[in-house]
């Protein structure tokens, strides 16, 4: 193995994501924020973007990875499937000359166990390393300059239905991972590794006593119904906590003055609500965590004894904000119940909940007890088809990170625009096997668009803008000081619009439909670069690139029914995609004006 540099050696990941130049970590930074300051690009000369390189991966398979930039070099890792399953390449960032590529061994079983597409979200960078997740539940770290690999350490049992698809996040020498699987009954936890050894530091566990779930005397949960010991078995039926889900594969975001992680957790196991009475905690919950020890700080549960799949994995954005003529430490969460949370991230409070999307799963958010309050009449009781559920099992937003403008004080979502019907019926747990209990048949919600891309103004609580689409915005969003806002769609369009009034201003149909995150950087060539993965997958996307039967609609989970008409639009792609603006020769000038721009959406 080769030796790493010292991290004393090396800048901090603070100092290196505040760098143009770089793009180290699939968030940008440790606030999630997506945002660059950088403004070569910008809302006056954006219409004259080019495709500047490409790069294929090989795999044509859901493409949901964020390259990573650092230091003039991009990491990018691939789906697993073909060959060379979870295959990483170094590429220079300016050229895009591949430099190196590393090809894990990953046993093959895994893909047969992961639930909604083999993806892979992202590489993570710090002092000299490029740490990678492998969907058989192992995490390498390699150096960053020749792609050597320094150590792997295995994390989960794949036999158990484990698999990991997660980005990783280094905070303060320590690797997060957290583990997929909730659909097979797995056991949820986030895991901290040793950067330097892989060795696991702490293990958090989502379910299950206090002392595994590490909650201690330091846990001070803000609402009573989360106060009282082992509350992770209490509030289950006996032993299902083991079986229990809230598994943890989405962002982890970092307050370095409060020295917290926080991050999500997913929903129960199994999805028929009737075989697990109580609260389920802690599925479905925001933790707050010391990153050195792993001890819970504080949680919220947004849908507690979650009835529809409505997992809290996606991101927190750490912001500051004025309400009420007070600066206010924020943990800004799309949820995937439908509502836009303003948290105080010090305590865990629950300051504002509004809805973003259609709901009728929920009457709302009591403010005064923090809990969600469902709406009884879609009570789904064993056998019976429950019709009109809004959102649909993905929520109103999955994975697809946000964006944050400290600009514009705006707040980027794609997200989905789906109903369902749902229908319960008795499930029995079998390790690595489906654990559900439900028929789910997902539709587009009212008016008929299954996707949106809006801004919200998290201070007035309201969405400032919107623009339908056709099939879920299921790709990242981004957004720069040169008041742009990038974002894909699955029917094969990569898209920039105004900021500030969601103006289009520029599109490039590629190849395949895009799931990816967009991220942006300075060249060594004093370009501004952004660049996105290309290529349609994932849970809304498995009908374009798997052998699925489109006239089955509760296939992929229910996702066929709200997608069974993707593959007229796009098959699956494996493309890496850079763009800028043109040099001066090139064409057009870079300060060129873009044609007249239709009317801004309503």
């Amino acid at each position: 193995m080769a030796a790493s540099v010292p991290a004393a050696a090396q800048p901090s990941l603070e100092q290196l994501s505040a760098d143009d130049h770089n793009w180290v970590m699939a968030a940008k930074n440790y606030q999630n924020t997506r945002f660059s300051p950088m403004e070569q690009i910008n809302a006056g000369n954006v219409a004259q973007l080019k495709l500047a390189w490409t790069f294929s991966v090989g795999v044509d398979r859901g493409q949901e990875a964020a390259p990573i930039v650092v230091d003039g070099m991009m990491y990018v890792v691939a789906p697993y499937a073909g060959p060379y399953p979870n295959r990483v390449f170094a590429l220079d960032a300016t050229t895009g000359e591949l430099k190196w590529s590393y090809a894990p061994k990953p046993n093959p079983s895994a893909a047969g166990v992961a639930c909604c597409d083999v993806v892979n979200r992202g590489l993570a960078y710090d002092a000299g390393k490029i740490f990678l997740n492998t969907l058989d539940d192992h995490t390498v770290a390699l150096d960053a300059k020749t792609g050597e690999e320094l150590w792997v350490t295995q994390l989960g049992e794949i036999n158990r239905g484990e698999t990991v698809t997660m980005a990783p996040l280094v905070v303060r020498g320590k690797v997060m991972v957290g583990n997929s699987g909730g659909e097979m009954g797995v056991r949820g936890w986030l895991t901290a590794l040793d950067e330097n050894t892989g060795k696991i530091v702490w293990r958090a566990y989502s379910t299950g006593p206090d002392k595994d779930v590490l909650i201690g005397p330091d846990f001070k949960p803000k609402y009573d119904w989360m106060k009282g010991k082992d509350l992770g078995v209490k509030t289950w039926p006996a032993e299902q906590w083991k079986t229990g889900g809230g598994t943890v594969w989405g962002w982890v975001s970092y307050d370095p003055e409060l020295n917290l992680i926080f991050y999500g957790s997913g929903n129960p196991g199994p999805w028929n609500s009737n075989q697990r009475p109580g609260d389920n905690l802690w599925t479905a919950t925001i933790f707050a965590r010391d990153p050195d020890t792993g001890q819970a700080k504080w949680a919220y549960q947004a849908s507690p004894h979650d009835l529809w799949d409505h997992d809290e994995i996606n991101e927190s954005l750490v912001i500051d904000l004025e309400i009420d003529g007070k600066q206010r430490k924020i943990l800004l969460h799309p949820g995937r119940n439908g509502y836009m949370y303003v948290i105080d991230r010090a305590t865990g409070e629950v300051i504002s909940a509004d809805p973003f999307d259609t709901i009728t799963a929920y009457k709302g958010v009591d403010l005064k007890t923090g809990r969600s309050i469902p709406n009884e009449e879609l009570h789904p009781s064993l056998n019976r088809n429950v019709q009109n559920v809004c959102p649909a099992p993905p929520g109103a937003k999955d994975w697809q990170p946000t964006a944050w403008s400290p600009k514009t004080k705006l707040l980027y979502v794609p997200h989905q625009h789906l109903c369902a019907n749902f229908k319960t019926s008795e499930v029995s747990y079998i390790a690595g096997t489906p654990y559900l209990g439900v028929e789910a048949d997902m539709y587009a919600g009212p008016g008929g668009n299954r996707g949106e891309f809006m801004a919200w103004d998290p201070v007035k609580r309201e969405k400032v803008w919107a623009i339908k689409e056709n099939f879920p915005v299921w790709s990242g969003a981004l957004v720069t000081g040169g008041d742009v806002a990038f974002y894909g769609t699955m029917d094969r369009l990569f898209k920039a619009v105004d900021a500030r009034d969601g103006k289009l201003l520029w599109q490039f149909r590629a190849g395949s439909g895009f799931i990816g995150q967009p991220i942006t950087y300075m060249g060594a060539d004093g370009t501004q670069y952004v660049a996105i993965m290309s290529g349609v997958g994932g849970w809304p996307g498995a009908i374009a690139n798997a052998e699925l039967d489109p006239h089955v609609r509760n296939g992929a989970l229910g996702f066929v029914g709200a997608t069974q008409d993707l593959p007229l639009y796009t098959a699956g792609g494996s493309s890496l995609m850079v763009f800028a603006l043109p040099k001066p020769g090139d064409g057009a000038p870079p300060n060129a004006q873009p044609a007249p721009r239709p009317e801004a959406p309503q």
